[in-house]
């Protein structure tokens, strides 16, 4: 399976911004169009993606550079916005995208940790994670459960 990544631009930011979840889904991860707006207006190095098996937009990722906080003591990067589109869930997408997605970034950033969450409820998620080397760290930002990427 082909997967690639594209920039959200003025090209593809509507058909993002289309893209669902199933209904059930709805409260474990914010709607992409939330998710460019904070990457447009908010401080924080912020870069969305679409992802791509061939001409099918298929879902949406997010990666980002947090400082240091009061909300996360260390400086990090996070994978911080990940879904597939409902139509295209259970297909292997999301294995494909997340795996190309950890390659990716490990020879972009080979010295850097990556860490994403998860609402602790999200089983799904938090099993995809998992299985793609993230292991879950005993903390929690925000309510959700921390992973981190196995170096």
């Amino acid at each position: 399976m082909t997967i690639t990544f594209k920039k959200i631009d003025r090209s593809n930011y509507k058909k993002c911004s289309l893209l669902k979840v199933n209904d059930n889904q709805k409260d474990f991860v914010a709607p992409n169009w939330y998710s460019v707006l904070e990457a447009v207006y908010e401080e924080e190095e912020k870069h969305p993606y679409a992802i791509y098996h061939g001409e099918d937009m298929v879902g949406f990722l997010m990666l980002c550079y947090y400082p240091a906080s009061n909300i996360y003591d260390k400086d990090s990067w996070w994978m911080d916005r990940f879904m597939i589109a409902k139509d295209f869930q259970g297909k292997g997408y999301g294995k494909a995208s997340l795996s190309k997605f950890i390659k990716d970034f490990r020879k972009d950033y080979p010295e850097e940790e990556l860490r994403t969450s998860a609402v602790k409820d999200n089983r799904v998620a938090i099993t995809l994670y998992e299985h793609c080397g993230f292991q879950r760290t005993g903390e929690f930002v925000e309510e959700e459960a921390v992973l981190l990427l196995d170096s």
